[in-house]
Protein backbone atom coordinates (compact mmCIF):
# COMPACT_ATOMS: atom_id res chain seq x y z
CA UNK A 1 0.00 0.00 0.00
CA UNK A 2 1.30 3.46 -0.85
CA UNK A 3 0.42 7.14 -0.81
CA UNK A 4 1.53 10.11 -2.89
CA UNK A 5 3.46 12.47 -0.62
CA UNK A 6 4.49 16.04 -1.35
CA UNK A 7 6.46 16.45 1.85
CA UNK A 8 6.90 15.21 5.39
CA UNK A 9 7.58 17.92 7.95
CA UNK A 10 8.96 16.75 11.27
CA UNK A 11 8.53 18.57 14.59
CA UNK A 12 5.99 21.10 13.30
CA UNK A 13 3.70 22.82 15.79
CA UNK A 14 1.12 24.36 13.43
CA UNK A 15 -0.89 21.26 12.43
CA UNK A 16 -2.21 20.32 15.86
CA UNK A 17 -1.06 20.49 19.47
CA UNK A 18 2.54 19.75 20.42
CA UNK A 19 5.23 18.51 18.11
CA UNK A 20 3.89 16.64 15.09
CA UNK A 21 5.08 14.79 12.04
CA UNK A 22 2.90 16.17 9.23
CA UNK A 23 2.37 14.11 6.10
CA UNK A 24 1.43 16.43 3.23
CA UNK A 25 -0.14 14.41 0.44
CA UNK A 26 -0.79 15.31 -3.16
CA UNK A 27 -4.20 15.39 -4.74
CA UNK A 28 -7.09 17.67 -3.96
CA UNK A 29 -10.16 18.37 -6.05
CA UNK A 30 -11.58 21.05 -3.73
CA UNK A 31 -9.38 23.81 -5.20
CA UNK A 32 -10.28 26.28 -2.46
CA UNK A 33 -9.80 29.91 -3.46
CA UNK A 34 -6.65 31.32 -1.86
CA UNK A 35 -5.51 27.84 -0.79
CA UNK A 36 -2.18 28.04 1.06
CA UNK A 37 -0.95 24.87 -0.67
CA UNK A 38 -2.18 24.85 -4.32
CA UNK A 39 0.85 22.82 -5.39
CA UNK A 40 -0.87 19.93 -3.60
CA UNK A 41 -3.81 19.82 -6.01
CA UNK A 42 -2.22 17.52 -8.61
CA UNK A 43 -3.43 13.94 -8.30
CA UNK A 44 -0.48 11.56 -8.18
CA UNK A 45 2.02 14.37 -7.67
CA UNK A 46 4.92 14.33 -5.27
CA UNK A 47 6.51 10.96 -4.76
CA UNK A 48 4.89 7.63 -4.14
CA UNK A 49 5.88 6.22 -0.76
CA UNK A 50 4.98 2.92 0.81
CA UNK A 51 3.23 2.90 4.16
CA UNK A 52 6.39 1.31 5.58
CA UNK A 53 8.60 4.14 4.28
CA UNK A 54 6.32 6.72 5.90
CA UNK A 55 6.21 4.70 9.12
CA UNK A 56 10.00 4.77 9.34
CA UNK A 57 9.88 8.57 9.42
CA UNK A 58 7.03 8.59 11.96
CA UNK A 59 8.70 6.07 14.25
CA UNK A 60 12.05 7.91 14.12
CA UNK A 61 10.57 10.58 16.42
CA UNK A 62 9.06 8.90 19.48
CA UNK A 63 7.69 12.19 20.83
CA UNK A 64 5.82 13.66 17.84
CA UNK A 65 2.19 12.87 17.08
CA UNK A 66 0.99 12.71 13.46
CA UNK A 67 -1.04 14.96 11.15
CA UNK A 68 -2.38 14.03 7.71
CA UNK A 69 -2.74 17.09 5.49
CA UNK A 70 -2.43 17.94 1.89
CA UNK A 71 -3.89 18.02 -0.57
CA UNK A 72 -6.69 16.02 0.91
CA UNK A 73 -5.80 12.72 2.60
CA UNK A 74 -9.41 11.58 2.22
CA UNK A 75 -8.79 11.42 -1.54
CA UNK A 76 -6.21 8.70 -0.83
CA UNK A 77 -8.35 7.06 1.83
CA UNK A 78 -7.18 3.48 1.35
CA UNK A 79 -3.48 4.33 1.67
CA UNK A 80 -4.00 6.66 4.61
CA UNK A 81 -6.21 4.07 6.32
CA UNK A 82 -3.37 1.55 6.06
CA UNK A 83 -0.97 4.17 7.44
CA UNK A 84 -3.34 5.04 10.30
CA UNK A 85 -3.71 1.35 11.16
CA UNK A 86 0.09 0.98 11.29
CA UNK A 87 0.38 4.08 13.49
CA UNK A 88 -2.28 2.80 15.90
CA UNK A 89 -0.80 -0.71 16.00
CA UNK A 90 2.86 0.24 16.36
CA UNK A 91 2.82 3.52 18.32
CA UNK A 92 0.80 5.43 20.90
CA UNK A 93 0.61 8.55 18.70
CA UNK A 94 -2.60 10.45 18.03
CA UNK A 95 -3.65 11.36 14.50
CA UNK A 96 -5.11 14.62 13.24
CA UNK A 97 -6.47 14.83 9.70
CA UNK A 98 -7.29 17.90 7.59
CA UNK A 99 -9.89 17.54 4.85
CA UNK A 100 -12.05 19.71 2.64
CA UNK A 101 -14.98 17.34 3.18
CA UNK A 102 -17.38 17.74 6.08
CA UNK A 103 -17.58 15.13 8.81
CA UNK A 104 -21.18 14.40 7.80
CA UNK A 105 -20.19 13.73 4.16
CA UNK A 106 -17.35 11.41 5.21
CA UNK A 107 -19.77 9.28 7.24
CA UNK A 108 -21.59 8.43 3.98
CA UNK A 109 -18.44 7.49 2.00
CA UNK A 110 -17.27 3.96 2.98
CA UNK A 111 -13.53 4.25 2.14
CA UNK A 112 -13.32 7.67 3.77
CA UNK A 113 -15.31 6.55 6.80
CA UNK A 114 -12.81 3.74 7.34
CA UNK A 115 -10.06 6.34 7.58
CA UNK A 116 -12.22 8.65 9.70
CA UNK A 117 -12.66 5.85 12.24
CA UNK A 118 -8.85 5.75 12.75
CA UNK A 119 -8.47 9.52 13.25
CA UNK A 120 -8.49 11.23 16.66
CA UNK A 121 -9.25 14.78 15.49
CA UNK A 122 -10.68 15.85 12.14
CA UNK A 123 -10.33 19.39 10.86
CA UNK A 124 -13.19 19.44 8.37
CA UNK A 125 -14.54 21.63 5.62
CA UNK A 126 -13.02 23.62 2.79
CA UNK A 127 -10.99 26.72 3.42
CA UNK A 128 -13.26 29.73 2.77
CA UNK A 129 -11.23 32.89 2.26
CA UNK A 130 -14.19 35.13 3.17
CA UNK A 131 -14.31 33.41 6.58
CA UNK A 132 -10.56 33.57 7.23
CA UNK A 133 -9.70 34.19 10.87
CA UNK A 134 -6.04 34.20 11.88
CA UNK A 135 -7.02 33.87 15.55
CA UNK A 136 -8.59 30.42 15.08
CA UNK A 137 -6.71 27.52 16.57
CA UNK A 138 -5.25 25.07 14.00
CA UNK A 139 -7.52 26.10 11.12
CA UNK A 140 -7.85 28.90 8.61
CA UNK A 141 -11.54 29.74 8.28
CA UNK A 142 -14.49 29.92 10.64
CA UNK A 143 -16.49 27.20 8.85
CA UNK A 144 -13.86 24.58 9.69
CA UNK A 145 -14.33 22.53 12.84
CA UNK A 146 -11.97 20.63 15.12
CA UNK A 147 -13.88 17.41 15.70
CA UNK A 148 -13.17 14.84 18.39
CA UNK A 149 -13.83 11.84 16.17
CA UNK A 150 -14.03 8.98 18.70
CA UNK A 151 -16.43 10.92 20.94
CA UNK A 152 -18.49 12.07 17.93
CA UNK A 153 -18.84 8.54 16.55
CA UNK A 154 -19.87 7.27 19.98
CA UNK A 155 -22.40 10.09 20.52
CA UNK A 156 -23.82 9.99 16.99
CA UNK A 157 -23.30 13.75 16.66
CA UNK A 158 -20.41 16.16 16.24
CA UNK A 159 -18.47 16.90 19.39
CA UNK A 160 -15.82 19.53 18.88
CA UNK A 161 -12.31 19.01 20.21
CA UNK A 162 -11.21 21.29 22.99
CA UNK A 163 -7.70 21.79 24.26
CA UNK A 164 -7.27 20.10 27.62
Amino acid sequence: MSIHVLDIIEDTTVDGPGFRTSIYCSGCTHHCAECHNPQSWTQGGGREMSVEEVMQVIEADPFANVTFSGGDPMQQAEGFTALAEAIKTRTNKNIWCYTGYTYEALLKMPPQRALLEKVDVLVDGPYVAAQQDKDLLFRGSANQRLIDVPRSLEAGRVIEWTRA
